[in-house]
């Protein structure tokens, strides 16, 4: 394209829905993930999806002391945020360049 001419508006229309498609399909493969995050050495295992939904938790019964739930209490969260941590990862490697049309769309075009 020379300077001062007009961009192709089918084109650019065309490559902004091919970037939705590839964008959606990356969020489904995104959500259908599953990843796991652990605290205590493994003495509690969170299970999540890529798009953040808790799937299971796994607790060793060693941990449990109803003396000490505060304990139980931190490792469930250690956990969680773990695994929220991988998720993010996981989310961060599937959409690479993708990443900051998430939501906000494509600046400049309403509606992509």
């Amino acid at each position: 394209m020379q300077p001062g001419d007009q961009p192709d508006m089918s084109q650019l229309l065309q490559q902004a829905q091919q970037m939705q498609q590839q964008l959606m399909a990356a969020q489904a493969e995104i959500a259908a993930t599953e990843v796991t995050g652990s605290a205590g050495n493994g003495l509690v295992v969170a299970t999540v999806t890529g798009s953040g939904e808790v799937t299971g938790i796994t607790i060793d019964p060693k941990v449990v002391d109803p003396e000490d739930v505060e304990t139980l209490q931190d490792l469930i969260v250690g956990a969680l945020a773990d695994a929220s941590r991988a998720a993010g990862e996981v989310a961060s490697q599937k959409l690479g360049p993708l990443a900051g049309l998430g939501g906000g769309g494509m600046p400049g075009l309403p509606g992509f």
